[in-house]
């Protein structure tokens, strides 16, 4: 009989165990450990490692490096100071913390990032000592990921597939089993969803949730751009379905609880390709030599009711997204092109301000409440505009020599009409008030933002085939003024009361970025003056107007806004530094953005003599709808920057005068002055000399010949690369413009 073999006690010691406790009782810091789950995440289970890890948890707790919080149970005794901050991934997987317990930025090595991603919440300690001047830290903790899908395109292997991410801020691919491709395949554009991320694993572990097509093609780039946004596309089928059973039937009985306005002059002015129409203007001449103007908004409220799946939805888009190609509405067709839209010849009901107002154009009366109005005529801004260049003589011309035609080439319907002269006469009154009004608001310190907007003709394929730029006229103008007057009034009749209110918020420009404007503009010869408020916005004014046609227009028109802060909405209200209003608020544009609806619940809670709503409530949905409008906000400015690249790719062969909009030492970057396109030079395609970095003068200098390449120099170029997945535009330098 043979003896059995007795398995001798492994006796291997546990190499660097008081690190590895530490770590793992460091990592949850808020959990407690006994030895059995040390020796789980440790990988071992005899009973010489257990022995192992009871007496080292012994000699850590009598050294005070842990602390025994129950029987058997341990914690990590934390001295380092941890912070709360925001990843600004930088390139190679490295970057930054931006934290408000720090002046600078605290920058994260790649092998310190711990699985966090541009974006992120996270919880890090900064080391006490800088390297080369710069505060470094390391990353213990991710609190709240920024986003958890992403847009990529799928690389199909036999058993496993990988997405390479678009984003340039994503430094690593994320693995997807071959059972979660969602039937995509290789080299399809997809969403894909972070599921999780291995303790040991290089790269996260994700499923394809949607199949957005083939990279390059129109529809799925659009589509891509909202994903990558988490905008969406659709409606859910059981909120349209919802939408189309509200009832949207004018009643007596709801007319009776309003103010009946239907016999009051009304019309709308509207971009020519305008949908909804969600604001009108009212006019009236009164006996005492005042004039009785009323501004009337959409009561989307009316049909737009809380804990309903609609109003969920709507809250949860808070904005309408306005792609270069078609707009993704907040609220479904059949209010916001229908019921909520102000159609000429139709009775709606509306929230209405309306003011009586002087011939200095002064508010001596105001009313706000629910009303039912019947609008008379629709017009295009073009429209208006025509009829203000035509009547230029004076306000107070009589009725009969108003002249009222508007040209086909500016009619909505293609041909010459007359309007009616009781609308010209009100159109033209308006103007001048909203005249008075601008005036009088530049004279308080607002600055005049008159940015060129950039827009597209499209061919029915959704192909650029030209480029145009919207200027604002005074038409525009004066439609602007009167939903500022009604949004200020609103706001200043609530916030006196010093109840809950949704403020539109807009705090003073930054030294520091006043600082480096002045730095940019002064190369192209203008000066600022910051000696006080009033003077700050007097000279970023001037530099607004002086800049007006000059090739440099854009450039300083886009730096001028990047030094203001953010506007955004809130319950506290500290003014808007931009209109130079005490209050201010969004109340004319219900049907494309949340905020307005809120403010109409709010103002009928107060007209009802309601006590003032739960403030931190509020502030939580004025946090969600200004992080909704900056999304909203990034995916126009990509599908505007992918149309221009689709622009440019029919127009390979052509040279382009264009305006040095960015210096780096990598290359320059241009703006083509014709179409406002930008794109960059790669220094490395630089081959006729060294061009060298010069940040004092915002330059590139040949190091052999001295040529200067600096911000706002003329120079001609040439298409070399346009890349729509990754929405960059190349160029060649031909070299500088001769006039």
């Amino acid at each position: 009989m043979t003896k059995k073999k007795h398995r001798k006690p492994s006796n291997n010691k546990i190499s660097n165990l008081t690190n590895t406790i530490l770590s793992i009782l460091k990592k949850d810091r808020n959990q407690s450990f006994n030895y059995k789950q040390i020796a789980a995440k440790i990988g071992v289970n005899d009973a010489s490692s257990r022995n192992q890890i009871i007496k080292k948890l012994q000699q850590l707790k009598a050294k005070q490096e842990i602390e025994e919080v129950e029987r058997g149970k341990f914690k990590a005794i934390i001295t380092t100071e941890y912070h709360t901050g925001r990843v600004d991934m930088a390139s190679r997987g490295a970057g930054y913390i931006i934290s408000d317990n720090f002046e600078d930025d605290v920058y994260i090595a790649s092998n310190n990032m711990n699985k966090a991603l541009h974006g992120d919440e996270v919880e890090f300690y900064a080391y006490k000592r800088l390297k080369n001047g710069k505060r470094e830290g390391e990353i213990t903790q991710i609190i709240k990921r920024a986003k958890t899908e992403y847009v990529g395109v799928i690389q199909l292997h036999k058993n496993y597939a990988f997405v390479v991410v678009d984003s340039n801020k994503m430094y690593t691919d994320i693995f997807v089993p071959i059972n979660k491709t969602k039937k995509a395949k290789d080299g399809d554009k997809v969403l894909v969803s972070l599921e999780e991320w291995p303790e040991k694993a290089d790269s996260p572990n994700g499923k394809v949730i949607e199949v957005l097509g083939r990279p390059g093609e129109h529809n799925t780039e659009i589509h891509a751009i909202l994903a990558e946004y988490g905008l969406p596309l659709e409606f859910p089928k059981e909120v349209e379905d919802f939408a189309n059973k509200i009832d949207t039937s004018i009643t007596k009985e709801e007319i009776a609880k309003r103010r009946d306005m239907r016999e009051d002059l009304t019309f709308t002015i509207d971009p020519k390709d305008a949908k909804d129409f969600d604001d009108a203007l009212s006019f009236k001449v009164l006996d005492n030599g005042l004039y009785e103007i009323g501004i009337h908004i959409a009561d989307v409220s009316h049909y737009l009711q809380p804990g309903t799946i609609l109003d969920d939805e709507a809250y949860e888009r808070a904005t309408s997204v306005y792609l270069v190609d078609r707009v993704v509405p907040m609220l479904p067709e059949v209010l916001s092109n229908n019921a909520c839209s102000l159609r000429p010849h139709e009775e709606k009901y509306t929230f209405s301000a309306v003011f009586k107002m002087n011939e200095k154009a002064e508010v001596v009366h105001e009313w706000f409440g629910r009303t039912v109005t019947y609008s008379d005529a629709r017009f295009a801004y073009e429209e208006a505009q025509a009829i203000i260049e035509n009547n230029t003589v004076s306000e107070k011309a009589e009725i009969s020599s108003i002249n009222t035609t508007i040209p086909a080439e500016v009619a909505i319907s293609g041909k010459t009409y007359q309007t009616k002269p009781e609308i010209a006469e009100a159109i033209i009154k308006m103007d001048a008030f909203a005249k008075k009004m601008r005036s009088k608001r530049m004279r308080s310190g607002a600055i005049s933002f008159d940015k060129v907007e950039v827009k597209f003709d499209l061919d029915d394929n959704a192909n650029p085939v030209g480029v145009f730029f919207k200027t604002s006229k005074d038409a525009n103008k004066m439609i602007e003024e009167f939903m500022l007057l009604a949004n200020r009034k609103v706001s200043e009749f609530v916030g006196k009361q010093k109840k809950t209110f949704i403020y539109r918020v807009h705090d003073e420009p930054d030294e520091t970025k006043l600082a480096a404007l002045q730095n940019v503009v002064s190369r192209f010869g203008y000066k600022l003056n910051f000696k006080d408020k009033k003077t700050v916005s007097a000279s970023l004014n001037n530099l607004l107007s002086d800049v007006v046609g000059k090739k440099e227009q854009n450039l300083v028109d886009t730096l001028t806004i990047r030094t203001m802060s953010k506007a955004e909405y809130t319950t506290h209200n500290i003014g808007h530094y931009g209109l130079a209003f005490d209050y201010y608020s969004h109340f004319t544009s219900p049907i494309r953005r949340y905020p307005d609806v809120m403010a109409h619940r709010l103002l009928q809670l107060y007209l009802d003599g309601e006590k003032s709503a739960n403030a931190d409530i509020y502030e939580d949905k004025c946090n969600h709808s200004s992080n909704m409008e900056n999304l909203a906000t990034k995916a126009e400015r990509d599908s505007i920057k992918y149309m221009q690249i689709r622009f440019m790719e029919d127009h390979k062969d052509e040279e382009f005068v264009g305006v040095i909009s960015g210096v780096t030492d990598w290359g320059i970057y241009i703006e083509i002055i014709a179409n406002k396109c930008e794109g960059m030079v790669s220094v490395r395609d630089m081959k006729d000399d060294h061009y060298q970095f010069d940040e004092d003068h915002y330059a590139l200098i040949g190091k052999n010949s001295k040529t200067m390449y600096q911000l706002g120099d003329e120079v001609v170029v040439k298409v070399k690369d346009t890349d729509l997945v990754k929405k960059h535009l190349d160029f060649y330098l031909i070299g500088k413009h001769q006039e």
